[in-house]
């Protein structure tokens, strides 16, 4: 659980990230950044700062935030009725991303998270900077992490149900609770 002081200093940072790379964001896209602590109560490591464009039926377009060595936890993107899951084309337009995906081993430059080992199974490590860009299928398990300046990344897809969306570590909680700081009179 983040407390709203935590929460506000998060999105503002993530915001000054996101518009340093060029994105322009309304304050209300601002007001509604998702800051996702996915219940682990480390956000510096586990955790994802993302602003929703727009998520209709068919198509959604988000920007993601990671601050330095930030890691957003494993997941993929499950079948919901009819619908075989999300196909997302992530996109880098600032700093280096390291994307975790199925394949051989091959992690050289991110890490997986302390003790979190048993969390972390696809290793495969795609290095992404400003212009790439990579299509993750439906079903796909995958995994990102910031370089050690941070990454700004476009998340182009099919309908997002990212509160559906399973994750490898059986401790995470999708949806972020705020608790609101105590006051002192």
């Amino acid at each position: 659980m983040l407390t709203r002081k935590q929460h506000t200093a998060a999105r503002d940072r993530a915001a000054a990230m996101m518009r340093r790379a060029g994105v322009r964001l309304t304050e209300r896209e601002v007001e509604q950044m998702d800051v996702a602590d996915f219940g682990l109560d480390r956000l510096g490591v586990e955790g994802a700062q993302i602003v929703s464009f727009f998520n209709t039926e068919r198509v959604s377009a988000k920007v993601i935030a990671l601050f330095p060595e930030q890691t957003l936890p494993e997941h993929w993107h499950t079948a919901v009725g009819e619908d075989p899951g999300k196909e997302e084309t992530i996109r880098v337009i600032d700093g280096t991303a390291y994307v975790y995906v199925p394949g051989e081993e091959t992690v050289a430059y991110g890490h997986v998270p302390a003790g979190k080992g048993d969390c972390y199974t696809v290793r495969h490590e795609v290095v992404m900077r400003p212009g790439d860009q990579l299509t993750l299928q439906p079903g796909v398990k995958h995994w990102f992490q910031a370089g050690g300046a941070g990454a700004v990344m476009y998340s182009f897809s099919s309908a997002a149900r990212c509160a559906l969306d399973p994750f490898s570590d059986p401790a995470i909680v999708r949806v972020t609770r705020i608790a609101e700081d105590a006051r002192h009179d």
